[in-house]
């Protein structure tokens, strides 16, 4: 089903000098100011720019979801040649679904955990009255699915969001966007936290849109995902729009300094051994890739010959959910390796590859069906290990997740997230404020945090807090479980500078699990390359990404976007992934 014929001749989305506010925020000025901004079928427009810059606000005032209480207003204000500014709440949801279907960041989030994933897509389809046969709807929910890249759509169709992977899971969420045929697709940072393959199957999807004629407005903090398909950039810095025109233009020779600073702040194998926030573009000639300068970290001490975890032989299996009843899934499949004292040793892998498994497995959080863990020379984990048997050692080994604000208690404080952290370490109470005030010192924070909620915390210190929780037992092994994957990209380079700066000072060993190749080159000594459960590559970093041996390894380095590439080669590479066999 292609987009609408009638708009196909006019501007999806002009409009001029946006405004949006709200009377209780921001002192009543504006949160985004000045705005200009046009969408044609074909065209995909990015909208770049770190956390609170207005990205999503502006996309959301697309389809009257700025929120209640918006004060929006423009010199002009078209979506689909009409005036939305005099849109009722009835012609808002006329909009939705059949001219403009949109793509949020987190499809468990925004799929209803009540319904199949089937009746999801399908809901836009009966509502709109596009097919009114039960029959013609399954149909094309099958079709649309199949499209985007779902294997078994039949079998998927049963079943709920929470049974499917990231990957899958943010595909559902496109087909369901895409089901009416929508002239519109906004995407809201549609790849942030999925691997590079399912990434770049993601966009091959958009990428097929664009070629149907549809209109894409792209969300995202990720500049390298931008390059792979916008055709037109807008950077958004305090609500205002900085920075614009042809994506090549814009991140080649950037004319604003918030934009070099963005593209300075990458990080890759190159910035190894740099402070990323440190990193500035030194004046270049025309028609040359921007020069990159950066200041040092402080060395690190070499790791030792001491093994910290060590890890033999270790397997798990599920039983399949919407298989046959004797179906099993086979998450790991005889997983070995090693990590020493003050070593960074990263794993990397699609989604569904046991990443994640493996991560649970080491942390004691879910017991292998085979094989052995050992930690600080003590069993750890394997058939038969108990929980009690774990727990002279447990401080010693801490976890810093994806999401904190997920993982703190939201009744506690930090000051009592930290005082947790140090329970191990039997202080009285003046010292656990004392060494909690050192903590946050140490990540860039400081008292004045200590009674704050994670809640009215920034992502980025939110992320900061987790990691001086994981510091205050000090322990000899630290489990890094995408750590950086769902910040933007100055925040991210503040976090990984903290991330090694400490990491340097204490010596502490590191698994860092990443689906973003650039950051495990940028920070990692050693790679785990998983998948279908295995590992079917390891090495130094340097190594395994300049000569990788493996064709899934290949397939990963060529599937991770990069600013680097040329637009045009980076769409055809896209492109041919999406027809490679799912995974």
């Amino acid at each position: 089903m292609k987009s609408q014929a009638w708009v196909q001749d006019r501007l999806l989305v002009d409009i001029r000098g946006l405004s949006i506010g709200f009377a209780n925020a921001n002192g009543g000025a504006p949160l985004v100011q000045g705005v200009d901004l046009t969408i044609r079928p074909g065209e995909c427009v990015a909208l770049v720019g770190e956390s609170g810059s207005g990205k999503s606000l502006t996309a959301r005032s697309l389809l009257g979801l700025a929120g209640r209480g918006a004060l929006i207003g423009a010199q002009r204000f078209e979506i689909a040649g009409r005036d939305a500014l005099a849109f009722t709440e009835r012609d808002w949801r006329g909009l939705r679904g059949p001219f403009a279907g949109l793509v949020m960041q987190d499809a468990l989030v925004s799929l209803d955990p009540l319904r199949t994933v089937g009746a999801e897509i399908a809901e836009v389809l009966a509502h709109h009255r596009v097919l009114r046969s039960r029959a013609d709807r399954r149909a094309r929910v099958h079709d649309v699915m199949t499209d985007v890249g779902i294997p078994e759509p039949a079998m998927r169709a049963r079943q709920y969001a929470h049974e499917l992977s990231g990957g899958l899971r943010q595909r559902a969420l496109i087909a369901s966007a895409i089901a009416a045929g929508p002239a519109l697709v906004i995407a809201d940072e549609p790849t942030t936290a999925l691997d590079v393959t399912v990434q770049a199957q993601v966009l091959a999807v958009l990428a097929e849109r664009l070629a149907q004629g549809v209109g894409v407005l792209l969300i995202s903090h990720d500049l390298a995902v931008v390059a792979g398909i916008a055709d037109r950039v807008l950077v958004m810095h305090g609500g205002h729009v900085v920075d614009s025109g042809a994506t090549r233009d814009v991140l080649h020779h950037p004319s604003h300094d918030y934009t070099r600073q963005l593209l300075a702040a990458q990080p890759s194998l190159e910035s190894r051994g740099h402070r990323l926030s440190s990193a500035r573009i030194a004046s270049t000639a025309r028609g040359s890739m921007p020069a990159i300068v950066r200041d040092p970290l402080p060395a690190r001490a070499a790791s030792s010959d001491r093994v910290v975890l060590d890890v033999e032989g270790i397997g798990k299996t599920y039983r399949r959910r919407g298989g046959a009843r004797d179906e099993r899934f086979t998450a790991l499949d005889d997983v070995s390796f090693r990590v020493r004292e003050g070593e960074v040793l990263g794993i990397i892998g699609e989604s569904g590859s046991g990443k994640s498994t493996c991560g649970n497995i080491v942390l004691g959080l879910l017991a292998p069906d085979r094989g052995a863990v050992r930690f600080m020379g003590s069993e750890w984990n394997g058939a038969g290990l108990a929980e009690s048997s774990r727990r002279a050692l447990r401080a010693r080994m801490q976890y810093i997740p994806q999401d904190p604000l997920s993982s703190f208690d939201p009744r506690h404080a930090v000051r009592e997230l930290l005082a947790e952290g140090l329970h191990s370490r039997r202080l009285s109470r003046a010292d656990v404020l004392d060494r909690s005030v050192e903590l946050l010192e140490q990540v860039g924070l400081g008292a004045a945090y200590l009674d704050r909620r994670p809640v009215s915390l920034s992502g980025g210190q939110r992320q900061r807090v987790a990691i001086a929780r994981a510091l205050a037992p000090e322990p000899a092994l630290i489990v890094c479980d995408e750590p950086v994957s769902a910040l933007d990209v100055y925040v991210q380079a503040q976090v990984l500078d903290l991330l090694v700066s400490v990491q340097a000072r204490h010596s502490t060993a590191l698994l860092f699990i990443s689906h973003d190749l650039d950051v495990v080159g940028h920070l990692c000594d050693r790679v785990l390359v998983f998948k279908s459960g295995r590992v079917v590559e390891e090495g130094d970093v340097d190594t395994v990404f300049a000569h990788p041996r493996h064709a899934y390894t290949r397939l990963l380095k060529a599937s991770a976007p990069t600013f680097r590439h040329r637009h045009e080669d980076r769409l055809d590479e896209t492109s041919a992934l999406a027809r490679e066999p799912m995974l």
